[in-house]
């Protein structure tokens, strides 16, 4: 009888089908023949696939968890026994445990590193930079990670190329807001069974992740908040009808937070313990750093544990608040992750690059470089062409139209 975990990747790649289209070129041509891969990725059925297609490629992968909640056990179980494939990660692993993992995929000298938060990136710029000598490059998938990135590179702290996957279009266009959007909906309903319609859902920031959630909120009858500190984004959730307001006083009407910054302690404890009695909060951002839980912790009276993924937190005067996952990232911590097809796009889009990473390596700086546009492009027409939907090109005439500047009418 077939395992749970070999039945979730199967049925993750049963509904992938960019990533199958490519996987048949990569049994084939075999890119990344005798290479060694090191992933540190949210271990599920789709991220199995990723390592996967890159093992069917020819690479040697050794891969570990980017988030200790995150872990589906069926799936690193089937990847290891099925497949052969070197995992180390388990749900609800310690510190400690998170940080030997990571350091176990180090351990097997990785040349491509394939990266979701930048902690794989900065143990080898730290603790571990004697390894760095085996490293071509590699991709950071997340907003955190590559805003890591961007600052190493901004000190000249960063030692090798690294790919900013998480900014190609067929990636946040759509992994950030319709993936982050269903999947944090479905982690708090997985959560807390309960009623979004008709509650107040404050959204703390408005980046594609937040635009996401709002949108999905807003389609199961919440009264939407956002917070942010972008004015021009702002503007923007203005115009799309949510109100307008700052953390602290958007908590005091709210009935459940969902914070999608990046930023730390974006909803501090003063906000928290002047916030509405039974509010919940989550987060869907990388980190569980967005919610100052370690002084709630400490400054609130009495915690308990109240459903299998949610906590309350009494203060003196009797008033609770919720908090979902410990904080960590809703969407994978309380449900299963980004849709399977979400997940195709931007798991290709990983795939294509490192395997332009591998072809191209010599010519590339210690810097932060965006994703090929033609690896965007094949990426969106594949994905067309695996709906059966058409669309138009430009003629000739057009083509030099649009390149004239003689021509004004």
């Amino acid at each position: 009888m077939k395992s749970s975990g070999y039945m979730r990747l199967d049925w993750a790649r049963t509904h992938m089908p960019v990533v199958s289209s490519i996987r048949e070129r990569m049994i084939r041509e075999k890119p990344f023949k005798g290479i060694r891969v090191g992933m540190a990725l949210h271990v599920e059925a789709k991220t199995g696939i990723l390592a996967l297609l890159m093992q069917e490629g020819g690479a040697d992968v050794t891969m570990s968890s980017c988030n200790p909640l995150s872990t589906d056990d069926a799936v690193v179980k089937s990847l290891k026994e099925d497949y052969g494939m070197k995992v180390y990660a388990r749900k609800g692993e310690t510190e400690e445990e998170y940080y030997e993992y990571l350091n176990k995929v180090i351990d097997s000298k990785p040349q491509i590193v394939v990266d979701d938060g930048g902690d794989l990136v900065k143990l080898l710029h730290t603790s571990r930079s004697e390894m760095r000598e085996y490293v071509l490059g590699g991709n950071e998938e997340t907003t955190t990670g590559v805003n890591r990135l961007r600052n190493m590179e901004k000190k000249g702290d960063l030692k090798f190329p690294m790919f900013d996957v998480n900014d190609a279009s067929m990636k946040h266009l759509f992994d950030n807001r319709y993936g982050t959007g269903q999947s944090a909906l479905d982690g708090i309903m997985n959560a807390t069974n309960i009623l979004i319609a008709g509650k107040r859902v404050s959204v703390v920031g408005y980046g594609f992740c937040g635009k996401g959630v709002a949108l999905r909120m807003k389609g199961m009858g919440a009264r939407v908040i956002v917070s942010e500190i972008d004015p021009v984004k702002a503007n923007e959730a203005l115009m799309e009808g949510y109100d307008v307001m700052p953390v602290r006083e958007a908590l005091k009407v709210s009935d459940m937070v969902v914070t999608v910054t990046g930023m730390k302690s974006v909803v501090d404890y003063d906000s928290i313990k002047n916030a509405k009695d039974g509010i919940i909060l989550s987060n869907a951002g990388h980190f569980n750093n967005e919610l100052d839980l370690d002084k709630l912790e400490k400054m609130s009276k009495h915690s308990e544990q109240v459903r299998d993924l949610v906590k309350s937190y009494t203060f003196d005067d009797g008033k609770k608040v919720y908090v979902i996952a410990d904080g960590r990232l809703v969407n994978l911590a309380a449900g299963q992750g980004h849709p399977v097809e979400i997940m195709d796009m931007s798991f290709a889009i990983q795939a294509l690059t490192a395997e332009h990473l591998f072809r191209n390596y010599k010519e590339l700086e210690n810097k932060v470089y965006p994703v090929p546009f033609e690896v965007d492009q094949d990426v969106a027409k594949i994905r067309l062409e695996s709906l059966g939907i058409q669309i138009d090109q430009s003629t000739e005439e057009q083509v030099r139209y649009s390149e004239s500047w003689e021509e004004g009418t």
